[in-house]
């Protein structure tokens, strides 16, 4: 016996190592990608480096999730790590952005498998009274990623090479292969079944369709360009053609049918609400203590410290409660916390002191933890296990999609706001006196020390001012995800994780 709690806790320490792979990757990366444009050029196409991982990784999530329900989840979890290294192998020897976006695309497929596969072998391993402390432990990696991940890949960046942000996963990936392989022993009785082939066809078709839309519009294209019309109206039709598929074939990836349960369904909207209304604060908050307090880019890890903080904190007490009180008892006051937080962002100004929005942030952090590990119980809680994967997929997918939209739509919101503001502030003398380098447009190309010390004091709070206006209109806006989040937890019903308890369990079971 206790050699296979040993076993447990080695494969539940791999799990974490992958997890914590994946979710940090795109945050180290986001640090280091200036110095990389720098080295390699193509500021034009950078955008393809965090979007190739993305439009991969969403891609896959549903897709291996259904494949480990119907044929094991260590061989697409191992696929995972293997696939994640090898793009991390050939990301570090990349020489142009093309090739570093493809490179990242690889790594992207790999992130696919990990992160759903991570959290069902969890729930199929440990005993049930476990699977709550275990899913706080779980939750709370994701949100200490986002604080280590921009604070490893500044100092990587800085006082090694770029390169080592991609090499840096070779060690974690082999200390989680070998953790895997060797030491997790899942049953061989899987629900083997035909391939939905066309209805993943069109669901990866979809989601690049979507991403490209979303990356390309208002930058590259305008939004009412012809060629951002096409990737809506072609999203359109494969998102249609997609459910057809599904309704039809025998084992989809995506089981309508399971929206039926009432917890499942509202889960799953909490998680793409939440998650929209997260990374705003996530995105925005930086840019605004940097905008108005000043300071370097590269400590937007530390910037986001108080909030990352307040989320392991939920997540990890969320994870321990779930066995004593129901899933809806520990969303709701946690979303109302995200929801408190968000109304009082819009608040700040130019003249708020640090200590609130790092109060604010607290609260915001405090809101979002328990839906890390509180989600993914809900969403597999009511599942045998041969439909886990697939339930596991589905929410990690619709929370990521949830975020990507909301990246793109408080983007708009935030740059339209901000360009009408400085219209009203600015003079065509003092719009003349700025340095040729500063770009109103981009907020972020205001922010950097070396440009503003350049750009005359007046002109340069009335920049402020704006930059300020806008992002806390954007925080208003996200009131509406984060309301519609805690207006779903409502409807989650009264389960809780102790009444699986006494249901059949055998600890090495797929």
């Amino acid at each position: 016996m206790s050699a296979q709690r040993n076993n447990v806790g080695i494969v539940v320490a791999g799990l974490l190592l992958g997890i914590l792979m994946a979710s940090m990757d795109n945050t180290i990366v986001a640090t280091a990608m200036g110095t990389i444009v720098g080295e390699l050029g193509g500021l034009d196409k950078f955008v393809w480096v965090t979007s190739a991982y993305m439009v991969a990784e969403m891609a896959g999530m549903p897709i291996f999730g259904k494949l480990s329900d119907m044929y094991g989840r260590k061989k697409f979890f191992v696929f995972g790590i293997l696939m994640f290294m090898l793009g991390s192998i050939l990301c570090g020897t990349a020489t142009s952005i093309v090739q570093l976006s493809i490179y990242r695309a690889v790594q992207g497929i790999g992130g696919g498998a990990l992160v759903p596969i991570a959290f069902t072998i969890m729930f199929d391993t440990v005993s049930p009274e476990s699977r709550g402390k275990l899913g706080g432990l779980f939750g709370a990696v994701f949100g200490l990623s986002s604080i280590f991940g921009p604070l490893l890949g500044a100092y990587i960046t800085e006082y090694i090479h770029w390169e080592w942000i991609f090499y840096i996963n070779l060690p974690l990936g082999l200390i989680a292969f070998v953790m895997i392989a060797f030491f997790y022993k899942e049953s061989v009785q899987h629900s083997k079944q035909k391939i939905d082939w066309g209805g993943a066809v069109a669901l990866v078709g979809a989601v690049v369709c979507l991403m490209f839309a979303l990356e390309l519009g208002g930058k590259q294209y305008a939004w009412d360009s012809g060629v951002i019309l096409s990737l809506f109206a072609g999203f359109a039709l494969l998102v249609i053609a997609f459910i057809f598929i599904e309704r039809a074939v025998a084992e989809p990836i995506i089981k309508f049918s399971m929206f039926r349960d009432r917890l499942y369904w509202s889960s799953n909207a909490i998680a793409m609400f939440s998650g929209a209304a997260f990374v705003t604060a996530s995105v925005y908050i930086p840019i605004y203590i940097q905008g108005v307090f000043g300071g370097k880019s590269t400590d937007s890890g530390l910037v986001l410290l108080p909030m990352m903080v307040g989320s392991v904190v939920t997540a990890t007490m969320g994870g321990a409660l779930m066995m004593k009180t129901s899933f809806r008892s520990l969303m709701i006051p946690t979303l109302a916390l995200l929801t408190v937080g968000n109304i009082l962002l819009t608040t700040l100004g130019v003249e708020s002191h640090r200590y609130t929005v790092v109060i604010f942030m607290i609260l915001i952090g405090l809101g979002i933890g328990a839906s890390f590990s509180v989600l993914s119980n809900a969403a597999i809680f009511s599942f045998p296990p041969q439909e886990r994967g697939t339930a596991s997929a589905t929410l990690n997918f619709l929370r990521s999609l949830g975020m990507t939209i909301g990246i793109t739509v408080f983007g708009i919101v935030q740059t339209h706001t901000m360009m009408n503001r400085f219209g009203k502030l600015f003079t065509a003398d003092e719009i003349a006196q700025m340095p040729k380098d500063v770009n109103l447009k981009d907020p972020r190309a205001i922010l950097a020390p070396e440009l503003r010390k350049f750009i005359p004091e007046p002109i340069l709070n009335k920049i402020t001012s704006g930059l300020s206006y806008s992002i806390t209109h954007t925080f208003a806006w996200a009131i509406i995800p984060s309301a519609l989040a805690l207006l779903f937890a409502f409807f989650m019903g009264r389960r809780k994780l102790s009444e699986m308890e006494h249901a059949e369990y055998t600890p090495s079971s797929h």
